[in-house]
């Protein structure tokens, strides 16, 4: 057992970065393919990754465009969509 600190991965898969933005899978793979997340494929399989980098930068892109629309009035708060009992 050693004392270092864990490091944090430098990659991670379509599968982690979605539970890192509460979506599914399947989001993750479509942000991809519309080029707005980074990513690349690995192996024969063709297996994706994504950098930690590359998902920082999309939240900060996304609060930015988000921002951007606010102040245009192209969008209102309307809440989340899940019920509340």
């Amino acid at each position: 057992m050693t004392d270092e600190p864990e490091k944090p991965l430098r990659f991670l898969t379509p599968t982690q970065v979605a539970e890192e933005l509460n979506v599914k899978p399947n989001q993750v793979h479509a942000l991809i393919k519309a080029g707005e997340l980074r990513a690349f494929q690995v192996g024969g399989r063709g297996m994706w990754r994504i950098g930690r980098q590359d998902v920082e930068d999309y939240i900060a892109e996304a609060y930015r465009r988000t921002a951007e629309r606010i102040a245009a009035g192209e969008l209102q708060d309307e809440g989340e969509t899940e019920s509340q009992e």
